[in-house]
């Protein structure tokens, strides 16, 4: 059973990975080591821990015998690696050769991309156009996610990962890397098929962390791209990755400044780059997490002065007001970097190659090692699925393949393959199949489900007498019958209830499907008397029916179908005098949704319109059928990178006669016309309208949430009956929404233009 006990330790436990996590990429070297390992000098003899007995043997191009046999560390240190870009660039224009290299963490990636044989300024190319923020996302995307995923972001907005495949769990990392994995990807794949990174254009390592032994592992052959991914696996940030049997994260935690492993590929003078982060004063000592925070620090301090002392030149990049978060300023990083390394010309230009003939004659050996990518593959091998899902994934990919080999389409694929729930990452990689190029793409379904648990807060409330609080779960099964099918079951209790349960069918392969379903739901519901309220209302339905629809993809769906349903709306307070209502209602119903916003919750760009035509047959109050339209758009306008505009509008009509009690439309309440109640104007027609602007003004955390928001909005509205007494009404509204872990939370003064005021907070959908 999953205990409060449990989340409690589970969350001090995430807590103090993500600690170590962070304090893992910070290096720091006290000023007079740094100047005695500057000063020493070049040595002709490499230090006497050599490689162990069971190294890899190196296959390396012949060195001249005058020249010593340099050898490159990159240290760790998250989005501050990116200055050590600027340290090989510095080095290549000195004449600087780097014969062996190794790295940790961050440190891995730039080594492995200058090691397959990228010049400084193609890595700097290569990591400007990365964005990093969505490489590092836990999930692809909202724009990315399949439909039926993105109704599951805005129905259940809580920001946690959960499945019951081994009971209630979650995953064991806040990213399983699909987008760093397939950046590494992309890097690796000219070198795939290689039986060890000695046969690099630059030999090349990495260090990881295995967790199950707590040892200190050299990465030296197999998979480059999850060799990568391995050393930079921090823990509680990161999935683990498993290679060999060995559970491996960032080596950040034995050595992130990988000395050592250079050394023990029998390079004879070694450059170490550490970037240096300030242990912080006395004042951090004065908070928990402060006092933690620096004992890990301190922690990882130790292993790094052992690697430094083995260094024969440290770079030092004093990284200041720099952040291991700032992915955004890979200039200024660079830069830094490079003017690190010229901070050091004095130590490290005797190691540089004295005429530009030897120096080119170096290049061109290390360009004769590099490889190209095939622009073709003969086949294509779905690895990780069974082979109903190979089968589908292997068809999905065929317009990247067949052909020109197009990786960024592909890259494209298999991130729009992730979105679809089941799969956790999506990578891929060539090998030799009978002497011709092919792809092999592996697939590494999530460990924790299907099926998979959607959570949700919802909370309206405007004072004490207007106070709606629910939560509840989604609780998914996914590829039923191996043809993608899912069942998908909603509980939801509290001043609303619901208990819904649907079976979603894909037929064969087209995008038609069909869905059965059935509901039981009990809403509050208030009465008015002119601006008095009266009474509240609960409405009740059980019933069931068949959609048939189409599947538009990523950002679309149709639907028809038919829903019958028995209804009853009975007071539940202030009942003195009040009827009820109760009886079946039977109606046809054609229902159309295009989401083409960014987010779920508060929306930067696009638009989403819902439009629903229906035919009601039966109902209690009807004298005869109607039919019915109602149309609802939101559409959001960048006009900067920290401020939108957004238009809402909807609209809806009873054509002819007028509708019974369960086919009314509704105003009021937040983002409803906020100065009023819910459901305070209801008609037989109605229209909605309202223009703002949201502005971003912080930024929390990633582990609470997203971003902060204040913004302005205009409403203006009506529900009638007759078009000749319409009455329209208007509010204005400031408030803050702040988009965090259980959904958006929202807090708004509404103030109409006749003097009604109201102080809205609300927890969950807005838009």
């Amino acid at each position: 059973m999953f205990s409060l006990h449990d989340c409690r330790r589970a969350q001090a436990c995430y807590c103090f990975f993500l600690l170590l996590a962070l304090s893992s990429t910070f290096t720091w070297a006290q000023e007079q080591e740094q100047q005695n390992n500057q000063n020493q000098a070049p040595q002709n003899q490499a230090p006497q821990n050599q490689a162990p007995q069971n190294q890899v043997p190196q296959i390396v191009p012949s060195q001249p015998k005058q020249r010593l046999r340099i050898g490159l560390a990159l240290s760790g240190g998250g989005a501050l690696g990116l200055a050590e870009i600027g340290v090989l660039q510095w080095l290549e224009e000195n004449r600087i050769p780097v014969d062996r290299i190794a790295g940790t963490s961050m440190g891995s990636i730039i080594a492995a991309m200058y090691a397959s044989g990228m010049s400084p300024a193609e890595i700097t190319k290569f990591a400007a156009g990365i964005d990093w923020i969505e490489a590092l996302l836990p999930e692809p995307t909202y724009s990315q996610l399949a439909y039926r995923r993105k109704q599951d972001r805005r129905d259940y907005q809580i920001n946690a990962a959960l499945g019951l495949k081994h009971g209630l769990k979650g995953p064991n990392g806040f990213s399983p890397g699909h987008g760093i994995g397939l950046l590494l990807d992309r890097i690796a794949f000219p070198e795939s098929g290689i039986a060890s990174f000695d046969d690099l254009p630059i030999p090349f390592r990495c260090v990881a962390t295995d967790m199950l032994a707590g040892d200190r592992v050299v990465l030296h052959d197999g998979s480059l791209a999850a060799a990568v991914r391995a050393s930079m696996a921090i823990p509680g940030v990161f999935t683990p990755v498993e290679i060999d049997g060995h559970v491996l994260a960032d080596g950040g935690m034995v050595e992130n400044i990988p000395v050592e492993a250079v050394r023990e590929m029998d390079a004879e003078a070694v450059i170490a780059v550490n970037l240096s982060v300030p242990l912080g004063g006395r004042e951090q000592l004065e908070t928990l997490g402060g006092v933690l925070s620096h004992a890990l620090s301190v922690t990882i301090l130790q292993n790094e002065r052992r690697s430094l002392a083995l260094a024969n030149v440290v770079v030092t990049v004093h990284t200041g007001s720099f952040l291991a978060t700032d992915y955004e300023r890979v200039p200024a990083l660079i830069d830094l970097g490079y003017q690190s390394a010229a901070a050091q010309a004095t130590a490290l230009l005797p190691y540089a190659m004295q005429n530009e003939s030897e120096w080119q004659h170096y290049l061109e050996v290390r360009s004769a090692r590099k490889r190209t990518a095939p622009t073709h593959v003969q086949a294509v091998e779905i690895v990780g699925g069974d082979s109903d899902q190979d089968g589908r994934i292997k068809q999905r990919l065929k317009s990247a393949t067949v052909g020109p080999l197009d990786l960024p389409k592909l890259e494209t694929q298999l991130t729009r393959i992730a979105g679809e729930g089941q799969f956790d990452r999506l990578g891929y990689e060539g090998f030799a199949q009978e002497g011709v190029p092919a792809l092999r793409v592996t697939a590494h379904e999530k460990s924790y489900g299907p099926p998979f648990v959607d959570l949700a807060v919802n909370v309206d409330g405007s004072g004490v007498a207007a106070f709606d609080f629910s939560a509840g779960a989604r609780i998914t099964f996914m590829d039923i019958q191996h043809r993608g099918g899912e069942w998908r079951n909603d509980l939801l209790l509290g001043s609303s209830n619901l208990a819904a349960t649907e079976f979603y069918q894909p037929l064969g392969s087209t995008h038609l499907f069909v869905a059965p379903f059935a509901f039981a739901s009990k809403l509050p519901r208030n009465a008015f008397s002119g601006q008095t309220r009266i009474a509240v209302f609960g409405d009740e339905r059980a019933g069931g029916g068949l959609d048939i629809g189409y599947n538009g993809g990523r950002r679309s769906e149709f639907r028809f179908g038919y829903e019958i349903f028995s209804g009853k709306l009975a007071p539940l307070v202030g009942s003195a005098g009040l009827p009820s209502v109760n009886g079946s209602t039977g109606e046809f119903r054609a229902r159309y949704v295009w989401d083409g916003q960014d987010s779920p919750t508060v929306p930067a760009r696009g638009t989403r319109i819902t439009a629903t035509l229906s035919r009601v047959l039966q109902s209690p109050g009807l004298a005869h059928p109607i039919g019915q339209l109602d149309v609802q758009t939101s559409t959001f306008f960048p006009i900067g990178p920290t401020t939108s505009l957004f238009l809402v509008a909807s609209g809806g009509t009873t054509f002819r006669g007028d509708a019974g009690p369960f086919q009314q439309f509704a105003l009021g309440g937040a983002f409803r016309l906020g100065a009023y109640l819910p459901q305070e104007f209801i008609g037989n027609h109605y229209a909605y309208s309202s223009l703002g602007f949201r502005r971003e003004f912080y930024r929390l955390p990633q582990l609470v949430g997203g971003r902060i928001y204040w913004g302005g909005w205009y409403e203006a509205g009506s529900a009638f009956n007759d078009p000749g007494s319409v009455v329209v009404r208007g509010t204005f509204n400031v408030g803050i929404i702040a988009d965090t872990f259980v959904g958006p939370i929202a807090l708004a003064t509404s103030v109409s233009p006749t003097g009604q005021s109201r102080v809205n907070f609300s927890i969950g959908r807005l838009f």
